[in-house]
């Protein structure tokens, strides 16, 4: 039995800034996802803080919800079978420092802030984080 899922990618700020969209694209193609939808957008702060509630208790909030809203960002519903698990994978550890060899984050990320992209992290979170971008 297939399980086809679904999740988010958010090209973020820095991998945008730097015109690294079609690169970043096509590693997620080339590992199998399909890419269901895509937009460019730029969200604001307090979009930011509702997309990142999960993590208001954290020291880093404030400086995650400046960051995701400081540029344009690159937001798509992937598919793939186990799409969560393969997501997280192929982006690699949140810190590009620790990240493996092969991983978006190693190849693009800046630092621990500025790691180029995010994935959703559980299927609850997917279907929570694909419907505050994808309203149907």
């Amino acid at each position: 039995m297939s399980n086809i899922e679904q999740t988010l990618s958010i090209i973020k700020p820095d991998a945008v800034e730097r015109n690294l969209e079609g690169q970043i694209k096509e590693i997620f193609i080339r590992n199998g996802f399909r890419i269901i939808e895509e937009k460019k957008i730029q969200i604001n702060k307090s979009e930011a803080e509702k997309f990142y509630k999960v993590h208001e208790t954290k020291p880093f909030y404030n400086e995650l919800c400046n960051y995701l809203s400081s540029g344009p960002i690159v937001v798509m519903k992937l598919e793939k079978e186990n799409a969560i698990f393969e997501n997280r994978e192929l982006m690699g550890s949140t810190n590009p420092k620790d990240a493996k060899e092969g991983t978006i984050r190693k190849k693009f990320g800046l630092s621990i802030d500025k790691n180029s992209v995010h994935g959703s992290d559980s299927l609850e979170n997917a279907n929570i984080e694909l419907d505050f971008f994808f309203k149907t």
